[in-house]
């Protein structure tokens, strides 16, 4: 199985292991993103807080909307 982006995929999942590693289990998601954005920011990964996308199902926009609390950007 190919990945796509393999060096991208590769850089944020070290940010996510690093987080991990240090911060363990246990604490609310609210304090891993912040964690997690500082490390992106360190690792030079640039990325949207909070992105907000909507759903198309059938060619109509649902009502619900979907929120990403982190958007990598990759180019």
């Amino acid at each position: 199985m190919d990945i796509i982006f393999k060096e991208e995929s590769y850089k944020i999942i070290g940010s996510c292991m690093k987080v991990q590693m240090q911060l363990g289990a246990g604490f609310l998601e609210s304090v891993y993103q912040e964690a997690l954005e500082k490390q992106f920011i360190k690792d030079g990964i640039p990325y949207i807080r909070e992105k907000i996308l909507k759903i198309q199902f059938d060619g109509d926009n649902l009502k619900k909307l979907l929120r990403l609390t982190l958007f990598v950007l990759i180019k």
